[in-house]
């Protein structure tokens, strides 16, 4: 007996097939001609920067948005006027990057929101809880049904949002940006929980900005730019490089700048620094360099960032900032002494999401005679001086009073890099400056903080994007279960010196107790 081509063994293993798909907006078109397929048991990752097409073409397949032109076929069978209620009657599951949970329900109550159970006309809350916790036991969750949510952490809740896409049989399961909250022990309890659906036969799509989720768990990649699909390619047969120039149209030598460091004076000066995430930790940043953090997620890097700006309050050791004990310091004292704090979470501690750009930017300032007089605002040159800086940094659009809630990832990250030219600051702490932000938005932030070292600033950079560390920093402090486990500086800054710091390893350059080794200039 003849065996069946492999292509069309391929072919009857399609779940979903989007062929030719447009999508129009008044003025925009968000997708042009679009083909894309996805097989049972893959992951097949979009990728392309903020704006390439990824959320829309995800809105046409979960049934958020009608096509304007092109058809969708669900297992062969074509679909016609798709809602978001018969995508879920298919198994088609989203789990998007913004959450869409009541934080005053519980989490049974909001794994039920939608598919509620009754008995008698009334909801049988039993049931639902049963049900959640079956959901939450297969999936080695550490939550409970009672847990009201808004008492969780954002980890906790992006595994309720998970959950969520676990309530009924799945087909077709989307991931939008699912690491971006999660730890080191979070995010491989999600790739095992990859493995396992993948190996139940349900097709994934996967979005992420990250190289290293790619290489690890991608079996396809389809690349979009400006709407249209570039390529598809297997992920074992390309690599950074190639992925970044099919993305960008640039190489990665054009991604990162050239940056002129000159060390001079200490600006942050850390001893034996213990907080509840972090171990007898001692570091310092001169001005004219960029000191990186770098470790796992969870590894301490953050809570150590965070205790320099009093955000976090240290059990023991001490902080000197431009010579100065600032150890018990609050924010809003570390503000006022010359330091800048941008947090990880922009959302849901950087910016006021529903205010415009203009009023998120003069925030900081608002004490300065620049933008008030006599506890007054001076409407009319906070406008002239935020629209500037907004201008400096690029946003788009250039719209001072547009909510930032409509702005992009990396056009919401832009507002808040342009806080920091309202004052005059030493110090600038970046925890994940690029987390969620496009290529072309990334390259624009680099040159940015390219320009502050440059400028005689101080810079803390934190980041789990190692690429960031190893192209910008030229010296790196590494994390590992809240111990520092090495210090790395200029030539020795390599991948593979990192890496074998990041799990644990015997290190050779570590100044994680006591003193920091002082700095020569």
């Amino acid at each position: 007996m003849s065996q069946r081509p492999p292509q069309a063994a391929m072919e009857e293993n399609i779940i979903l097939h989007c062929q030719g798909i447009s999508k129009r907006f008044p003025g925009v078109l968000a997708l042009d001609q679009v083909d894309f397929d996805l097989r049972a048991g893959e992951v097949h990752v979009l990728f392309g920067e903020n704006g390439a097409g990824k959320s829309t073409l995800i809105g046409v397949i979960t049934g958020a948005y009608q096509p304007t032109s092109g058809r969708m076929l669900f297992r062969g069978q074509e679909i016609k006027n798709q809602s978001v209620h018969h995508a879920r009657s298919h198994g088609i599951s989203a789990v998007f990057q913004e959450f869409s949970l009541v934080p005053q329900l519980t989490v049974g109550e909001n794994l039920a929101l939608g598919a509620e159970r009754e008995n008698r006309w009334l909801l049988d809350k039993r049931a639902m809880q049963n049900e959640a916790s079956a959901i939450i036991q297969k999936l080695a969750f550490p939550l409970h049904p009672n847990q009201v949510v808004g008492h969780l952490s954002r980890a906790e809740q992006q595994m309720v949002e998970i959950a969520k896409a676990f309530r009924s049989e799945l087909s077709v399961l989307i991931l939008d940006e699912p690491t971006a909250s999660l730890t080191e022990k979070e995010t491989a309890r999600l790739f095992a929980l990859i493995k396992q659906v993948k190996a139940e036969g349900v097709g994934i799509i996967y979005t992420t900005h990250r190289m290293a989720e790619i290489k690890q768990i991608a079996d396809r990649i389809t690349v979009l730019r400006d709407g249209r699909v570039i390529a598809t390619v297997d992920a074992d047969a390309v690599d950074e490089n190639e992925l970044l120039r099919l993305m960008t149209g640039r190489v990665i030598e054009q991604v990162f700048p050239q940056i002129n460091y000159r060390p001079q004076e200490v600006v942050l000066e850390v001893n034996n620094l213990s907080t509840r995430d972090v171990d007898h930790v001692s570091f310092y940043v001169r001005r004219g360099e960029i000191v990186g953090f770098a470790g796992l997620v969870g590894s301490g890097k953050s809570s150590a960032a965070r205790a320099c700006f009093g955000a976090v309050h240290p059990r023991w050791g001490e902080i000197r900032f431009r010579g100065e004990d600032v150890t018990r310091s609050s924010p809003k004292e570390m503000l006022a002494r010359g330091a800048f704090y941008l947090p990880s979470d922009r959302r849901s501690e950087g910016l006021l999401m529903q205010r415009g750009a203009r009023e998120n930017i003069s925030l900081p300032a608002l004490d300065l005679s620049m933008f008030s007089r006599f506890g007054f605002l001076r409407r009319h040159a906070e406008s002239r001086h935020t629209r500037a800086l907004a201008k400096q940094l690029r946003l788009q659009p250039l719209d001072m009073e547009r909510p930032v809630e409509f702005f992009s990832g990396g056009n919401q990250q832009k507002v808040l890099l342009a806080r920091s030219l309202t004052r005059d600051f030493d110090l600038f702490i970046l925890d994940e400056p690029t987390i969620g932000v496009d290529m072309g938005a990334r390259v624009a932030i680099y040159e940015f903080i390219a320009q502050l070292c440059e400028q005689g600033a101080a810079v803390l950079l934190i980041s789990s994007d190692l690429p960031e560390v190893l192209h910008l920093a030229n010296r790196v402090y590494i994390f590992h279960r809240g111990r520092l486990k090495a210090e790395l500086q200029d030539a020795d800054i390599t991948e593979e010196n990192v890496l074998r710091h990041f799990f644990g390893g015997n290190d050779g350059h570590a100044t994680a107790q006591g003193a920091p080794a002082r700095p020569t200039t």
